[in-house]
């Protein structure tokens, strides 16, 4: 089958020249052919193997696949196996799985063109945590059967709330005794012990068994008891102003930590007249931690999908109120003394509290001094300051002062950082009397020297008193008044002219007010003043002395205005405490009438509210998510698209982690159970924004079993709860399970699984045997009658017919109805007869064939007495 071509040279071949031999086959059988050439050189012989092959294939498979380590996140997860053809020709394989791991494997045979790559796809469903180690085998042409393992680890989703620095789990952090109106606080570390990346929330439980909220866990059980009220009136309290999370979501890279501040602020609840106000309030709280989307067990109604996996962390606190009396207090009254004196009171503050220290600040005060201003006590301990009295003023002065306690707070701007400041105040009342020394005045003969300021006689002055004034003094007296001496030119001038004094000749060269106009007290003359340019004010200066003056004013003005306004609600508190006066609530009041706009105004204003992005979701904020009161249920009407500004503005929006969690779609794992082939069945995908925006969900379906589905598109209003009806029919038995997905506003990306199991029609009997009696008061040849009745447990119509076994002897039993349709869920009464003859058979059978289903095996007996 070789051929050889050549032409043997005749002479020896010449350094650097060659011989070409050409070599040709031609294949007489499917068989390879092996042979040999002989090259003489020489003395010499060289054989050349030489084999003839026939094309053939030449198929290899990976011996492996691994999935890794997943998420059981009930995700359908494909990866392929690759066959390549390394061979000259085709080749065929076969592939056969026995389990029911691996959902799918598609193809499961085929032929590889040479020289190119078939890629097999393999599912598996992430549905529970398990380890997968499955086996196919590939019958490979030319290769034989070859096993391909698939593995895979699948894991749960887990958060772990890690201490700092030690990084041992937390499950209860303990804040100890903080003041009210105070803050402290602790930190944790959120690992993410898992191969994918997690968006995450905190949620806080405020309806979870074993709150506590303000109770004295101290107090015996009769005490607690007595303070029902107090329980009623925490009990509309929102938790979320207690505890607070920085940050309160994010997103968490595999295997990575990340740092959370979790801060407590205990605030003090009012009780009843009569219980001691000044006790501890213990707080117990529950705050959890979990992956954004995992909510079917917010919906029990909708999914019967066991709680999302989460970690929880139990927080304690106690709140203390600040216990720090002064002795002597709160009104301190201080000895008399004169001005330029001081006196001193000693005064002892003590922190009655058996648990924290207390840091004090009083604040400057007028005529008073308190030394140390600040300071630090111990618990249960007191420390003394001096407050002296140093008045400026005659006259009995009363002063409020403010003692500031000084701790850490948050800051109203920025909620992430903590700040030392005045967290409470402490009001004494100083009181101190400045008198005036008493001057001996004596009175001396006037040598004829007229003074600056003389009295009536001009004979007696007071020694030194000239000293007390520093301007020339001016009449007081109107120029109207009095028309002695008046000049008949001046008896016209304005009456708001002031009358100057005779002797004021050392007041008219100063610069005057030039408002004013100053006349003789006789002859009403306007009296001439001097206005030195260079000390006068100009008309801009004098103006804005005037807007200085007015602008102190209206401070002052506002300063006491404010003060009016506390004072005012102090008093009202007062007369309108929590001690009951006998009045209705209500009483006599008619209810106003609201009309449709004013339900349309609240409606936009409650949708304008902003999200407080630093407040915490709380477990009863999301757990009645569906029945809501103000949740609305639209069933139909939806746009498919954004149409006006505002829903175009909301669905372009980007969603944080807290208002995605705060979006429930959902069951996650849409079961439909047993499902008939070529029947249709149909399950609710509820979709509830609770958001106060729009958003947009489209769902984007390519599986066949599901392509009935529709609307695929639909914007939902805020406060809104619908549904959209997922179709699954099926024409192929056994297992379904795949997922579709779904996107939130085109940017945030979801999925459902979808699981059904499809089977044939089926019916079932109430009994497969029966007895047939005789009907006691009849005739020995009367008829037997019993009934059995059809079940049709599956979802499609059933249609059957009863065919009777005939034996040698015959059948005497009857059935009706022979044949018919048992819808689907319900059930259908058949009678059966059995007819008494010389010869009937007393038993019989009937086979129940369901078209395209079961059949049924039914025996029938009939008890024959025979009487004597």
């Amino acid at each position: 089958q070789f051929k050889l071509i050549v032409e043997n040279p005749k002479k020896p071949v010449a350094s650097g020249l060659q011989v070409t031999a050409f070599v040709e086959y031609y294949p007489e059988s499917e068989e390879d052919v092996q042979d040999k050439l002989l090259l003489l050189i020489e003395d010499d012989t060289v054989d050349i193997p030489l084999l003839g092959l026939i094309p053939c294939c030449y198929l290899e498979i990976e011996s492996e696949i691994n999935f890794g380590v997943v998420i059981a996140n009930s995700k359908i997860i494909s990866k392929g196996i690759s066959i390549a053809n390394h061979g000259s020709s085709s080749g065929t394989f076969k592939i056969s799985y026995d389990g029911v791991v691996l959902l799918n494997i598609e193809p499961i045979s085929g032929v590889v063109e040479p020289k190119s790559i078939k890629t097999v796809k393999v599912d598996i469903c992430t549905d529970v945590p398990r380890i997968i180690k499955e086996v196919i085998k590939v019958e490979l042409e030319g290769h034989g059967c070859t096993e391909v393992w698939i593995k895979a680890v699948v894991v749960e989703q887990v958060l772990k709330v890690l201490g700092v620095p030690c990084g041992n789990v937390l499950e209860h952090i303990n804040f100890g005794p903080v003041y009210f109106g105070s803050s402290k606080t602790e930190q944790v570390s959120l690992y993410n012990e898992s191969p994918e990346c997690m968006d995450w929330v905190a949620v806080l439980e405020d309806n979870a068994i074993g709150e506590e909220m303000g109770t004295d866990l101290q107090r015996t059980t009769d005490a607690v008891l007595q303070d029902l009220s107090l329980k009623n009136r925490t009990r509309d309290v929102d938790v979320s102003t207690l505890i607070l999370c920085i940050p309160n979501q994010g997103t968490l890279l595999p295997y990575e930590k990340s740092l959370v501040t979790l801060c407590f602020s205990p605030k003090k609840f009012k009780r009843d007249f009569g219980v001691n106000d000044s006790a501890k309030q213990d707080y117990v709280l529950f705050l959890r931690f979990e992956a954004v989307g995992n909510k079917d067990g917010c919906l029990q109604a909708l999914s019967d999908a066991n709680l999302p996996h989460h970690m929880g962390l139990a927080l304690t606190g106690s709140g203390l109120p600040v216990m720090l009396t002064f002795k002597p207090g709160p009104v301190i009254k201080f000895m008399d003394c004169f001005l330029g004196e001081q006196t001193q009171v000693l005064c002892t503050l003590k922190n009655e509290s058996k648990s924290l220290p207390v840091t004090f600040s009083f604040r400057k005060t007028a005529h008073f001094n308190v030394s140390p201003e600040k300071g630090k006590i111990k618990k249960n301990s007191a420390k003394d300051v001096i407050v002296s009295f140093s008045p400026h003023q005659i006259g009995t002065l009363e002063v409020k002062q403010v003692v500031d306690i000084i701790g850490t707070g948050l800051e109203r701007n920025n909620l992430q950082v903590l700040k030392t400041k005045s967290f409470h105040q402490i009001y004494l009342s100083f009181i101190g009397v400045c008198k005036s020394k008493r001057k001996n005045i004596l009175f001396k003969i006037n040598p004829g020297i007229t003074p600056m300021i003389s009295n009536e006689t001009g004979q007696f002055v007071a020694g030194g008193t000239g000293q007390c004034t520093d301007t020339a003094p001016v009449a007081v007296l109107k120029s109207a008044q009095t028309q002695f001496h008046t000049h008949r030119v001046n008896r016209n001038c304005k009456g708001d002219a002031l009358t100057a004094f005779p002797n004021d000749r050392t007041a008219s060269i100063r610069p005057s007010e030039r408002n004013k106009k100053y006349r003789t007290i006789f002859t009403k003359t306007e009296r001439y003043n001097y206005i030195d340019p260079e000390f006068s004010y100009t008309d801009c200066e004098r103006l804005s002395k005037e807007a200085h003056k007015e602008y102190y004013a209206d401070f002052i003005s506002s300063l006491r205005q404010r003060r009016l306004k506390k004072d005012a609600a102090r008093q009202f508190y007062i007369n309108n405490g929590s001690v009951s006066i006998g009045l209705e609530p209500a009483e006599g009041l008619m209810s106003p009438k609201i009309s449709v706009t004013d339900f349309h105004k609240e409606k936009l204003q409650f949708k304008t509210l902003p999200l407080d992005e630093n407040c915490l979701l709380t477990s009863r904020k999301l757990a009645p998510i569906g029945s809501k009161p103000s949740i609305k249920e639209i069933w139909s009407g939806l746009s498919a698209m954004p149409s006006s500004t505002q829903e175009k503005e909301d669905c372009s929006l980007t969603l944080t982690s807290k208002q995605l969690h705060q979006i429930l779609i959902g069951p996650s794992t849409m079961d439909f159970g047993d499902v008939c082939v070529y029947s249709t069945t149909a399950r609710k995908l509820h979709i509830i924004n609770n958001l106060l925006v729009h958003i947009w969900v489209q769902i984007e379906i390519e599986i066949d079993e599901l392509q009935q589905t529709s609307p695929l598109s639909q914007v939902v209003p805020p406060l809104t709860k619908t549904h959209i009806p997922i179709v699954f029919e099926t024409n192929t038995l056994g297992m379904f399970k795949r997922s579709f997905t779904y996107t939130i506003n085109k940017q945030h990306l979801g999925h459902v699984l979808v699981v059904a199991k499809a089977v044939s029609v089926e019916l079932e009997l109430s009994a497969r045997e029966l007895i047939l009696n005789p009907i006691p008061g009849y005739l020995a040849e009367t008829e037997f009658r019993t009934t059995v009745r059809v079940y049709n447990p599956r979802n499609h119509p059933a249609e059957f017919a009863w065919k009777p076994v005939i034996t040698d002897r015959g059948t005497a039993f009857s059935i009706q109805p022979a044949k018919g349709f048992v819808e689907a869920y319900r059930d259908l009464e058949c009678e059966v007869v059995w007819h008494p003859g010389f010869n009937s058979p007393e038993a019989g059978e009937f086979n129940l064939c369901v078209r395209k289903g079961n059949i049924i095996k039914l025996k029938c007996f009939a008890k024959v007495t025979i009487h004597t």
